[in-house]
């Protein structure tokens, strides 16, 4: 293990930047034009490494709303075209179009560290428990790279905006594992969330009988890309078990719904089920996996007593969680609830705000006991589902302005959002998910199952469609 300061004496300490996905890379791009040093590290060998786990997803918004302004500004110089703004993306092209080039870029490139895992943030010479001068102390990051080398790094501040999508939320119940879970999990029995389901893991899936456990948008997303799936291989079969009595709440509110496209979803689901095409179990709650020579036997608990199911494999479907465990040392104060930010909390719990307005908040709404240390993007959301792009952007402009000093800026947080519903509801990443069919892939369409039109979810994630407001004490 080696320990180095990443610049030389007298020079001001890097900004570490933990993730390079669209928000980690909107914050470099703050840091670079504040004419901050900057280090950002990379669990993956790319940018975006999650999205491109998504890459067959369209985004729910459009060009517009998924670009950050400061990115915008580093990218033009370099001779970027920017996409049509009305248009809707897929994650690939996200990944493609944008955070590409947008990590080609020589300030950029020359900060980037892929392949470098960020295992434990401290303070040089400090456990959580020491006090007397820890403000002024250098942060220590610790790296570990696929070779494994472990490099301590001295950073002024730090910014963790490395996501969700590694830590899917359990299968079991009482937010725990079930039994057998890890192993069927390690027998490859257990996906991935969002599988390309009717295109590179077709075959996978093809001719199988699937069981998708969850009750947001991407289980009613991966349900109707699976009934493409059955339309054109004869013994597809699909099973569908959810905790809730019924799935009143993801149908919506049918044809009155004032969110036409959520109705639409719903309706097609709904219509998918009460045909047969989908076997629903309701009032399902998991207790065991056990891998069998012939797949895998789920056992869940209904209130006629326990039931197994026989399947091929499973789907999960059941939202994400921050991993906390990096930041052990790091004092933290979290809502008890969704793990975020104590006075993001309330806002975005889901129990009081299914999809619900956020206004726009920064630094200050994001700040922890540990000075210049910040969690942005989807992890600042915990265990919330819901999340923009546009948020995120916004978060890290006012975090960075506070960083280099300018405060008023850092106060001043200002949010456009769309003027139709747009927040996603149990997606990981950059979240603004969710539906399925890409370039190449089957879009055969019947009365059964239409292909998936772009679904906008929700409510706006921002008062009044776009809020403008000066944070004080």
């Amino acid at each position: 293990m080696t320990d180095t300061t990443m610049t030389d004496p007298g020079n001001e300490l890097p900004v570490a930047i933990i993730g390079a996905g669209p928000i980690g890379l909107a914050a470099a791009a703050n840091v670079i034009e504040r004419g901050l040093t900057l280090l950002i590290f990379e669990a993956g060998d790319s940018v975006g490494a999650a999205i491109r786990k998504w890459g067959h997803i369209r985004l729910f918004s459009p060009w517009r709303h998924n670009i950050d302004p400061a990115s915008r500004r580093l990218l033009e110089p370099a001779g970027w075209t920017e996409p049509r703004l009305t248009s809707l993306p897929y994650g690939a092209e996200l990944v493609g179009r944008y955070l590409n080039p947008l990590a080609a870029t020589p300030a950029t490139k020359a900060a980037l560290h892929f392949s470098s895992t960020v295992t434990a943030v401290s303070r040089v010479g400090m456990d959580k428990t020491h006090s007397r001068g820890r403000d002024a102390q250098p942060f220590l990051v610790r790296v570990a790279t696929v070779d494994g080398t472990v490099t301590d790094h001295q950073v002024r501040a730090v910014i963790d905006a490395s996501g969700t999508w590694a830590q899917p939320n359990p299968l079991g119940q009482a937010g725990l594992p079930a039994p057998g879970e890890a192993d069927a999990i390690a027998a490859g029995l257990i996906t991935e969330p969002l599988p390309n389901v009717t295109g590179a893991d077709r075959a996978r899936f093809a001719g199988r009988h699937v069981l998708v456990i969850g009750a947001g948008h991407s289980a009613a997303n991966t349900l109707i890309s699976l009934c493409q799936l059955a339309k054109n291989e004869p013994g597809t079969r699909i099973s569908w078990a959810v905790r809730g009595s019924d799935a009143t709440r993801l149908y919506g509110g049918g044809d009155p719904d004032g969110l036409p496209a959520r109705s639409q979803l719903g309706t097609r689901l709904r219509k998918l089920a009460e045909d047969g095409h989908i076997e629903l179990h309701t009032s399902f709650t998991t207790t065991s996996f056990t891998t069998t020579d012939q797949g895998l036997a789920v056992t869940g608990t209904t209130p006629d007593g326990d039931v197994t199911l026989a399947v091929d494999l499973l789907i999960p479907a059941t939202g994400f969680r921050p991993d906390l465990d990096i930041l052990r040392e790091i004092r933290l104060e979290l809502d008890p609830i969704v793990e975020a930010p104590r006075d993001l909390g309330p806002l975005i719990d889901p129990e009081f705000h299914s999809c619900g307005t956020v206004p726009a908040h920064g630094a200050k709404v994001l700040a922890h006991p540990e000075k210049d240390f910040y969690i942005a993007g989807m992890k600042s959301y915990g265990r919330a589902p819901t999340f923009l792009l546009a948020t995120g952007y916004e978060q890290v402009r006012s975090i960075v302005a506070a960083l280099a000093g300018d405060q008023a800026a850092a106060d001043q947080v200002h949010l456009e959002l769309p003027e139709t519903g747009v927040c996603s509801t149990d997606l990981g990443g950059s979240c603004d998910l969710p539906t399925e069919t890409g370039p190449g892939q089957d879009e055969a369409a019947s009365s059964c199952c239409p292909a998936p039109e772009p679904v906008l979810i929700g409510i706006p994630t921002g008062l009044a469609h776009g809020r403008s407001a000066t944070i004080t004490n």
